[in-house]
């Protein structure tokens, strides 16, 4: 059996960034899948379940309500190995043209204050597995560190 591609990236050398996966063409348009990886995977420790839980519920909530990406928006959510979050969007995108999107995003989770979008029983399969302090520490870290100084490593990934 073939190893998939993302198998294929180099982990070890892995930085925190915005990188393109993959892109798949769906019914005649380009679906471009992100990795926004918030964590070097296997050299610092994962996020926390309730953190990543806590970024996923806002940042979808955040995404699907932008004026000028809602449309584009497809998928939102956290990869099994808690290092990052995959994002799906319409179009042929490559990672530099996410920077800004990513910034507010990140800054919304940092910031948020109040009632977690869609984290009671009737809404969520896990409602009691959040943490909205972790998520807003993890966030501004993602978005102080890499995001507001992101360089070409942060957008490529290693060879």
């Amino acid at each position: 059996m073939n190893k998939i591609p993302s198998f294929t990236i180099n982990h070890e050398q892995l930085l925190r960034g915005i990188y393109v996966s993959r892109k798949d063409e769906i019914g005649g348009e380009i679906v471009t899948t992100f990795d926004i990886r918030m964590k070097e995977p296997n050299r610092e420790p994962a996020l926390h379940p309730g953190a990543i839980h806590t970024i996923e519920h806002l940042a979808a909530t955040y995404l699907r309500n932008d004026e000028e990406w809602k449309e584009r928006v497809v998928y939102w959510g956290p990869m099994g190995c808690l290092t990052g979050n995959y994002l799906l969007l319409k179009g042929d995108l490559q990672s530099r043209d996410i920077v800004e999107l990513m910034k507010r995003t990140f800054r919304f989770i940092a910031d948020f204050e109040g009632e977690i979008p869609g984290a009671a029983p009737k809404d969520c399969g896990n409602y009691l597995l959040h943490d909205l302090p972790m998520a807003r520490w993890e966030s501004k870290k993602f978005l102080k560190e890499v995001l507001e100084n992101i360089k070409d490593e942060n957008l490529h990934y290693p060879e």
